[in-house]
């Protein structure tokens, strides 16, 4: 692919809390700056009373009743993906989450999902494991499902066999920056020539409050239930769910087919934090010493 030829974005989909599911939603709750906290959902079986009352422990935080569920978590048709009602039981909601973004992603770009069987496409999703579902060392009526059902193990490839994409298809992993991560190496994919075009994107979605007690063992949650990011305000985080997913391509290929173009993707770069004190905390040394990411 000529250097001149960059790629660009050409489709998206997006779910987010307080029952935002298209870009367009987004982008009023944005403008409108709307606050997308609630309380903790009622109907994951969560010990909410544990949870509240985890700060009376020795040295532990307080965790309020607030976070950024979404409200469709549990929502999936399991035979419009071909999927088994007894392998979707098991299936991990973040799959399920990224499989929905995957085909609205497709949608939005004008891009029949149903007829890429055997498309040179890539598939690049982020995610991070997250506890969900029944033990693994069981034998009962879920083994064998489990392997492709649990963590980040089967949502690419969930994706890439439902429609039949035959480019690379890989889960990523780099705490909060694997979304961007999976952007840029669909980018980078695509760049090189190892797949024609690309899905890339990431989904969250919490199957136990574990976040929360780690955070709260470590101080770092809010310390009144809001979110304040970059703000001198800022008193620490909020856990949130999410999905979304982009359509990337060359942008030759993007005009030629009459895809509506959102943006164009020029340079990335991935610096480490370098070595401090502890892993968990992004490394300010780091990003000084690179002015030029943007």
């Amino acid at each position: 692919m000529s250097s001149d030829d960059p790629i660009v974005i050409s489709g998206m989909a997006v779910e987010a809390p307080g029952g935002i599911d298209s870009p367009a939603a987004l982008w009023s709750a944005l403008a409108e700056a709307r606050e997308l906290i609630a309380p903790f959902p009622r109907d994951r079986g969560w010990p909410i009373d544990d949870l509240l009352s985890v700060s009376e422990l020795d040295g532990w935080g307080p965790v309020f009743d607030a976070g950024g569920f979404l409200d469709g978590a549990t929502t999936f048709d399991p035979p419009f993906f071909g999927i088994t009602h007894r392998e979707a039981l098991v299936m991990q909601p973040q799959q399920r989450v990224a499989m929905r973004v995957a085909w609205k992603a497709l949608e939005n770009s004008g891009i029949n999902p149903g007829a890429l069987d055997g498309a040179d496409v890539g598939c690049f999703v982020g995610m991070s494991p997250m506890e969900y579902g029944p033990r693994a060392a069981l034998a009962d009526a879920h083994s064998g499902h489990r392997i492709a059902s649990l963590g980040q193990l089967g949502a690419a490839g969930r994706i890439s066999h439902c429609l039949g994409l035959s480019g690379p298809s890989m889960c990523i992993d780099s705490a909060c920056a694997s979304s961007l991560t999976a952007l840029h190496l669909a980018a980078t994919a695509v760049r090189t020539g190892e797949c024609e075009w690309a899905l890339a994107g990431a989904a969250c979605v919490m199957g136990s409050p574990g976040a929360f007690y780690e955070f709260a063992r470590l101080n770092a949650l809010s310390t009144d239930g809001h979110c304040r990011a970059y703000s001198e305000d800022a008193s620490g985080t909020v856990w949130g769910e999410g999905a979304g997913m982009v359509v990337v391509e060359p942008e030759s290929r993007a005009r030629r087919l009459g895809h509506r173009i959102y943006g164009r993707i020029l340079a990335v770069r991935q610096p480490q934090r370098q070595r401090q004190a502890d892993p968990r905390t992004p490394g300010a040394r780091a990003r000084a010493a690179h002015p030029q990411d943007n």
